[in-house]
C-alpha cells in the first residue's frame, strides 16, 4: 500500500476515490480495483477496509446524505427566513445536489447495493428525512410524527422534489424547458416557480 494513511485518512481517501469512480463509470461498472488505483493504495485496500464493494458503496451513500444536507443548508442561508421560503430553498438544494451528483443520487435512493440496515447509513438518511420533517412541521405548526396529515404533507413534498430531481437528471425536462442550457439563477427560478405552484395547491 502506498502512502502513509492512518485509519481515518485512508477511509476518506477511499471515499473520495469511490466518488470519482462512481461518477465516471456508474453503479454497475463500479470497480474496487479502479478505486484503489485512484486512491494510490493496494488493490485489496478498499475491500479490506470496507468489507467488500457493497460496504464501500454503503459508506459512499451515507456520506452522500451528509453532502445533500450540507447543500440544502447552504441554499437556505441565502433564502428568506420565512418557513415556506426555507422549504423551497431546501428543495432547490436537493435538486441541485442531484444535478451535480446524478450517479451518487441514484446510489442513495434507487440502488439495491447499499446496506440500508447499516447504522451509519440509517443515521445519515434519517437525518436528511428529519430535516424535511422539521421544515414541514415549521410550516404547519404540527409534529408530523404525531400528526398524520402533517406526515402526509411531508411525503407529498418529498415526492414532488424528488420527482422533479429525477426528471431533471434523466433529461426529461430538456425538451419542455431546456434546463441544462439555462444559467443557474434562471434554472433555480423555474424550480422555485414549480415548487411554489405545487405547494400552494396543498
Amino acid at each position: 500500500m502506498s502512502g502513509n494513511y492512518h485509519h481515518g485518512s485512508l477511509a476518506s481517501a477511499l471515499l473520495d476515490a469511490a466518488g470519482e469512480e462512481l461518477s465516471a463509470t456508474g453503479i454497475e461498472a463500479f470497480s474496487l480495483r479502479s478505486v484503489a488505483k485512484r486512491a494510490g493504495v493496494s488493490h485489496g485496500a478498499p475491500a479490506h477496509h470496507f468489507k467488500g464493494k457493497n460496504g464501500l458503496l454503503t459508506a459512499l451513500a451515507a456520506a452522500g446524505y451528509e453532502q445533500l444536507v450540507d447543500v440544502q443548508n447552504k441554499h437556505q442561508k441565502t433564502a428568506e427566513s420565512e418557513a415556506l421560503a426555507q422549504l423551497v430553498a431546501s428543495g432547490i438544494g436537493y435538486i441541485n445536489f442531484a444535478m451535480k451528483n446524478p450517479e451518487l443520487f441514484r446510489l442513495m435512493f434507487a440502488s439495491s447495493k447499499p446496506d440500508r440496515s447499516d447504522a451509519h447509513f440509517s443515521a445519515t438518511s434519517m437525518a436528511a428525512f428529519n430535516k424535511l420533517v422539521g421544515e414541514i412541521g415549521n410550516i404547519l405548526g404540527a409534529d408530523p410524527y404525531s400528526d398524520r396529515a402533517a406526515m402526509t404533507q411531508v411525503m407529498a413534498s418529498w415526492s414532488m422534489v424528488h420527482g422533479l430531481a429525477e426528471l431533471v437528471i434523466s433529461g426529461r425536462m430538456e425538451i419542455p424547458l431546456g434546463i441544462s442550457q439555462l444559467k443557474q439563477k434562471d434554472r433555480e427560478a423555474i424550480f422555485e416557480d414549480i415548487l411554489l405552484r405545487a405547494l400552494k395547491e396543498n
